[in-house]
């Protein structure tokens, strides 16, 4: 009984001393630096450990230069001892002994994991300690879990640890790209590192690799000239700078972890040459910010991202990453009202658009050139950018179902209500992403493709909008055609009020390219616009990406329709002639075209008046239509009297189109008399606050009126 009881003992201590000796898991609270690599595994950038040291998160591979290096360096019995080598403590008591001090300790490498896992004082009992952890060790983990364990947390001098941040600190290239030398070199450096590292002690250094190298060439794994090659190598000298590209890419990742991206390093780097280059010549004028993405079309990935192109040029903002900073969007949404009223059957590609003076609640959108032409088709009016056809196609669309489409398509940043953003909303009332913006731009392409489910999924809407983007021109703009080095591509340019922000984004059936311009700080620069800063950019990047080999397919499905050649509408009875085109599914609930009397092409007057200034072919015709009407305001406008810089009040000028503009027109508001006009109808009136009605007769008796509403100022 009593010798059960000592047993017992006696095994009670020994497991109660296995517990205290258990290593646990070793290094489980040391921090790594954040490391990013491109999708082929080449290092894009990192950043260090919250320690202050280099330390890369482990990997699952030892190169085989290292691994042979260090096992004939440090234990070359690792793959046969339980963790501790008897014949190497021997080895070493004998060698200590001999030398009259301690040289060598006899530690193998799972001792040497235990003592840097544990970072506590080499004494005899703490070596007595180490040696049962690491048989333990070795019973819990695999030789190449406990190796691997290692060269993670090897010390290489100064803050460098471990095998793959010190290939890069000293030799900027991956472990497993090493030479002979150079793997030698980093095998005897964790032997003593904070005496013998590159930047001293150099000779006992070039000594002790060239010793391994002779010991490895002895034992056959490498031959005398491959050794006498490697002893020639220099040794490094002060550590060198890490890879630092797509640096705000980098900044955002992951932290602690290896992050492997789907960015591709040849792209990034020519991506930010061009970023460099380009910005750098931007700064001349004020323009000290430039962000370039681009996207496979493939994937919807990023293959190249610059937040901002040259980090190191000093400067306010240089460390914005404008890529994901929101910004006003001016005209770059344009083509998605565009591809959703043709979706819808609200419009057809050709369909005249009104160009005409409006007012809304104060809002009065100009076109860039701060002209009117009257009528304009939806496609010419995407390619040319003019916002006031896109503020009265929204008007007819609406607010709140464009606002819930770009949501549903991925905007964020429209984090108001849709009565908020109104009809500015078109023109750069709202604020998006560089990221977001060119992710919608991919969307639409791989919904073409049908790579995913988009909220606009029609494929003849959106090869009308490809159709329109390919003959971007706009009298802002220079004339692409004119660049014969330009890849075939859709695009589009913006720019917000105020020349703050310059977008340009383009569409190729492999790759989608974003580009934004303009200061992270947000002040203006005068003549900064999307097509004369983006754009240029936006061409040199899709002149070094590979070229895709086809355009995109032609779509299938769809209907084919008669449509009026004149209006862009379907054909009405009344049209003398018919196209036959093809047309999105919801095209037949589009309206029939309203312009033809008797077959003879006739506008409303207001865009009559504008339209046939630019289209000397177009004859006023002799009909019973309106004769007269209102081209400022709109009917149900609010208004507001305009002031001068002086303060004083100068009236609004009411505008009225007249098919006959040589006879009198005889102006009435609130039923009392306030003037005549001849040839040029404008009246310029003083209404006070509240409602009011106007009304214009000609001798004939046709009439105009507009009630609008003038609001305090």
């Amino acid at each position: 009984m009593k010798h059960r009881r000592r047993w017992l003992i006696a095994g009670g201590v020994l497991l109660l001393g296995l517990i205290i000796a258990s290593p646990g898991r070793p290094f489980a609270s040391v921090p790594y630096s954040t490391v990013v690599t491109d999708s082929e595994g080449q290092l894009l950038g990192a950043r260090i450990a919250s320690d202050g040291q280099w330390r890369f998160p482990p990997s699952d591979t030892i190169p085989a230069r290292f691994k042979t290096a260090l096992l004939q360096f440090e234990d070359r019995h690792f793959y046969y001892h339980p963790g501790v080598d008897p014949f190497a403590l021997v080895r070493a008591l004998a060698g200590n002994l001999k030398a009259g001090h301690v040289t060598s300790g006899g530690s193998t490498i799972t001792m040497q994991v235990i003592r840097l896992s544990r970072g506590r004082e080499r004494t005899i009992m703490q070596k007595c300690i180490e040696s049962l952890q690491a048989v333990l060790l070795e019973c819990r983990y695999s030789k190449k879990r406990i190796l691997g364990m290692y060269c993670a947390h090897a010390p290489f001098g100064g803050n460098v640890v471990g095998l793959e941040a010190a290939a890069w600190r000293y030799f900027g290239r991956p472990a497993a790209e090493l030479s002979w030398g150079e793997a030698a070199t980093l095998a005897v450096l964790p032997n003593s590192p904070a005496s013998i590292h590159p930047g001293k002690n150099r000779d006992k250094l070039l000594a002790k690799r060239n010793r391994l190298l002779r010991r490895l060439c002895d034992k056959g794994f490498l031959s005398e000239e491959s050794c006498a090659l490697a002893m020639e190598e220099p040794l490094p000298d002060a550590p060198l700078p890490l890879p630092s590209h797509a640096a705000h890419f980098v900044a955002s990742a992951p932290e602690g972890v290896l992050t492997r991206s789907s960015l591709k390093l040849d792209l990034q780097t020519k991506a930010e040459e061009i970023a460099r280059r380009q910005s750098d010549e931007l700064a001349r004028n004020g323009i000290a910010d430039l962000s370039i993405i681009i996207l496979d079309n493939k994937t919807g990935l990023p293959v190249a991202w610059c937040g901002n192109a040259s980090p190191e040029r000093k400067r306010p903002g240089a460390q914005v990453d404008i890529a994901s900073s929101p910004r006003s969007t001016g005209s770059i949404l344009k083509p998605f009202l565009f591809c959703a009223a043709l979706q819808e059957g609200l419009i057809l590609p050709g369909t005249l658009l009104k160009d005409t003076p409006v007012s809304l609640n104060g809002f009065s959108p100009q076109n860039f050139d701060q002209k009117f032409y009257g009528a304009v088709p939806a496609s010419k009016a995407l390619s040319r950018s003019l916002n006031v056809p896109a503020v009265h196609l929204l008007r007819e669309y609406g607010v709140p179902r464009f606002h819930t489409l770009l949501r549903n398509a991925g905007l964020t940043t429209l984090t108001k209500d849709a009565s908020w953003y109104g009809l500015s909303l078109i023109l750069g009332g709202a604020e998006a992403t560089l990221k977001e913006i060119t992710g919608l731009y991919c969307s639409l392409v791989r919904s073409y493709t049908g790579a995913i489910d988009f909220p606009i999924n029609d494929k003849v809407a959106i090869w009308y909008t490809f159709e329109a983007l390919k003959d971007v021109n706009r009298p802002d703009e220079l004339d692409w055609h004119l660049l014969p080095s330009l890849r075939k591509a859709a695009w589009k340019t913006g720019t917000s009020y105020g020349f703050r922000d310059a977008w340009a984004v383009g569409m190729t059936p492999d790759y989608t390219v974003g580009v934004w311009a303009g200061n992270a700080e947000g002040q203006g620069v005068p003549g900064l616009t999307g097509a004369s800063t983006a754009g240029p950019v936006l061409f040199d990047v899709f002149n070094m990406l590979p070229a895709s080999p086809e355009w995109f397919d032609e779509p299938d499905g769809g209907i084919f329709a008669e449509v009026c050649p004149e209006s862009g509408h379907l054909r009405g009875p009344d049209c003398p002639s018919g196209t036959e085109m093809l047309l999105p599914a919801a095209a037949l609930e589009s309206e029939p075209c309203p312009y033809h009397d008797g077959g003879v092409f006739v506008l409303p007057p207001a865009m009559e008046w504008y339209y046939r200034q630019y289209h000397p072919e177009y004859t006023v015709p002799k009909t019973e239509k309106k004769q007269m009407e209102f081209i400022y305001p709109e009917n149900g406008s609010m208004l507001t009297i305009p002031r001068q810089l002086n303060g004083e009040v100068e009236g609004i000028a009411f505008q009225l189109a007249v098919r006959d503009a040589s006879g009198p027109v005889w102006w009435h508001m609130d039923g009392e008399y306030v003037g005549e006009t001849r040839f040029m109808h404008s009246l310029r009136l003083l209404p006070g606050p509240g409602r009011h009605t106007i009304v214009a007769v000609d001798p004939e008796g046709s009439t105009a009126s507009v009630q609008f509403t003038v609001t305090d100022n």
